[in-house]
């Protein structure tokens, strides 16, 4: 019985020696560093423990499909794996991988739109960014709000496009709570309607608010806008632009977006003005100013008389007859 009891004794401590190097083993393994040379964004697919493990494999997050899926089980009361597209350090270890897998934030990528995107501008940005599904629903011009955008792998473009939509409808509101007195327009959709056309005019920050001023005060006094991106914008059908000069024929086109031939405003935006275009059209300047023509370093010359603007005028063609060598027919605001 004694020497039974000994090599009982013998076997148990045998087994628990074992134990002991395979948990030391198995702990080493779970925490040695892996395969992957460089942190990585992985798009972590939907499945069970085996289809992630062998993802991971192929990936070379994991060296291991075997001994992740042997960890992930093992670990199984930490909680379950999420699909989303995740961040992995370089050398991730079992144990890191794991707690991405758990714990991460899914990674934020961003969608910029830029101020004065026409609708089909928008919807191209759409369409190209990566990692969005589904098709882009319709919208109307002006509705979204140019800015920067957060979104995560798989989510849909239409609600990407709510989420910018929600966001001109919010900025509107306030700034429309809080605009000027007198007015020459009395609705939102004319506010933002003016304010893609100082969008679409200038591409200089801190001219917004004096080409605002130009076309409120000469809405006030009843003269045509006269505003060369509506041109444009009837010409082609609702681009931003087109593969050449404005025409003698496009200025005198019966369009109601050609504010050369109507009075007033033309029935609705020709761009996505930003919250900037729509402070400058909601708070504009006092100024005489009537006109502005471009002056040749990108911005504009700002006149109150027909004289005044006329003589930038023969200065602008002047700068571009220096250019090329023949005389060229400017932006202006003085017909």
């Amino acid at each position: 019985m004694a020497r039974l009891l000994r090599w009982a004794g013998l076997v148990l401590a045998s087994v628990a020696l074992l134990a002991a190097v395979a948990g030391w083993w198995g702990l080493r393994q779970f925490r040695a560093p892996g395969p992957l040379a460089e942190p990585r964004n992985y798009v972590v697919p939907r499945g069970g423990i085996e289809d992630i493990g062998q993802a991971l494999w192929a990936a070379g997050i994991v060296s291991s499909s075997r001994d992740f899926m042997l960890a992930a089980w093992l670990t199984r009361r930490d909680g379950p794996l999420h699909a989303a597209e995740l961040t992995f350090p370089a050398a991730a270890s079992l144990e890191q991988v794991l707690d991405v897998l758990r714990r991460a934030r899914p990674v934020q990528r961003r969608l910029t739109i830029a101020e004065g995107l026409t609708t089909g501008q928008v919807a191209a940005l759409l369409e190209r960014a990566e990692g969005l599904t589904g098709a882009v629903p319709a919208m109307a011009e002006g509705s979204v709000l140019p800015e920067t955008y957060a979104y995560q792998w798989g989510e849909t473009r239409a609600a990407v496009l709510a989420r910018a939509q929600a966001a001109m409808a919010q900025a509107l509101a306030e700034l429309w709570a809080g605009r000027a007195a007198n007015l020459p327009f009395t609705s939102t959709l004319q506010a933002v309607t003016l304010a893609s056309i100082v969008e679409r005019e200038t591409g200089l920050a801190e001219e917004r608010p004096r080409v605002a001023a130009v076309f409120v005060n000469r809405l006030r006094r009843g003269m045509k806008l006269q505003s060369d991106p509506t041109v444009v914008f009837a010409a082609t059908g609702g681009a931003a632009s087109m593969d050449r000069p404005i025409s003698r024929a496009d200025l005198d086109r019966d369009h109601p977006y050609n504010t050369y031939k109507i009075p007033g405003l033309p029935p609705g935006p020709i761009a996505s003005p930003g919250r900037e275009a729509l402070r400058a059209v909601l708070h504009p300047p006092a100024t005489e100013e009537l006109f502005f023509v471009a002056d040749g370093t990108g911005g504009h010359t700002f006149t109150r008389t027909e004289e005044e603007h006329n003589r930038a005028v023969r200065r602008w063609r002047e700068i571009e007859r220096a250019r090329s060598g023949a005389a060229t027919a400017p932006s202006t605001r003085s017909r």
